[in-house]
């Protein structure tokens, strides 16, 4: 399986953590989790898993060095391929699927930020993908959710749980088929959150892999805390 991890974002929500550190702003994925760049951890995953042989790397230039000394620890350098990030996620996820060798049909877009996911989750959305066009892990949602008018904060409605889900990474898609919709997306002007919803705004039929809790995304110092005790738990460590 084709991976494309996006790791071009600074992570703004993050700057606070870099300053606490007393170091310059920087990329989030370069921030330490119990000694390893976040990013490691990812790296980490993706080369344990059964299935995934070739990763792209999509980061920005003035990050390369760092991000190839990261690479080279995990011992991923003739598997992992770095592409140049554009302004956005999705414009990022556009240059990675232009980079993909020619003959992958198949790929799976996971964010760099989601340190914790395990090489089964890998392989089990790689399994899927195999008998569907588009699907996004995701975990079903446990809190009540309220939809609120932005202007006046009162509730709208109060949406049946049961049918909600919180998306996650990996998301996996026909190479073709996305591409199809990212070109699309661009001439239209649609500016999303994740690959899934071009999908959809293509209607395109997207199916829902079972994710994991601990499948977090770490936006802000307190999800990095969160990381390091679920890693410490997976270690044995107290």
């Amino acid at each position: 399986m084709y991976l494309l991890i996006p790791a071009a974002g600074s992570g703004r929500r993050m700057d606070n953590e870099w300053l606490r550190q007393g170091k310059p702003q920087r990329n989030k994925l370069l921030l330490p989790l119990l000694g390893k760049p976040l990013l490691a951890w990812t790296l980490a995953a993706a080369k344990a898993s059964q299935t995934v042989r070739w990763v792209g790397l999509i980061g920005q230039p003035s990050d390369w060095a760092d991000l190839k000394e990261i690479v080279s620890s995990v011992g991923m350098t003739k598997m992992v391929h770095f592409i140049p990030g554009g302004a956005t996620r999705q414009e990022s996820v556009y240059n990675g699927l232009r980079g993909l060798p020619s003959i992958a049909e198949r790929v799976l877009i996971h964010d760099g930020a989601r340190s914790l996911a395990t090489p089964a989750l890998f392989d089990r959305c790689t399994a899927e993908l195999q008998h569907c066009s588009g699907l996004v892990a995701a975990i079903p949602v446990k809190d009540t959710i309220k939809v609120v008018d932005s202007t006046t904060q009162m509730i709208r409605s109060t949406p049946d749980r049961r049918q909600l889900w919180a998306a996650q990474t990996p998301q996996g898609f026909e190479v073709e088929r996305l591409l199809q919709c990212h070109e699309r997306g661009h001439r239209e002007g649609w500016e999303v959150t994740d690959d899934a919803a071009l999908f959809e705004r293509c209607g395109l039929p997207v199916k829902i892999v079972e994710g994991e809790e601990t499948n977090l995304k770490v936006t802000t110092p307190i999800d990095l805390a969160i990381a390091e005790f679920v890693l410490r738990q997976r270690l044995g460590e107290s």
